[in-house]
């Protein structure tokens, strides 16, 4: 998985979670939190969408760093690497 293919999983979980979300105001290292209006279901949302669409495990300790659009994409780059296709 190259960085434009996590970005936009990454949005579309987003819009999945959020339907009709303004993702023109989620910067780089924006939180989605504050973003967005994420609450915590959404976020647990979030997280279950992109481990089913992407097959990566995530863990409880793993979710610090998918609070951004880079944190999740840097995270979902390396997890693919790791994964056997």
């Amino acid at each position: 998985m190259n960085r434009d293919e996590a970005q936009q999983l990454v949005r579309d979980a987003v819009e999945e979670v959020i339907p009709g979300a303004d993702l023109s105001t989620l910067g780089p290292d924006s939180t989605f939190r504050d973003a967005l209006e994420m609450d915590s279901l959404d976020f647990l949302s979030f997280i279950e969408i992109l481990s089913a669409r992407t097959g990566i495990r995530i863990d409880d300790e793993d979710t610090p760093r998918l609070t951004t659009l880079d944190g999740c994409t840097q995270f979902l780059c390396e997890r693919a690497e790791s994964v056997p296709h």
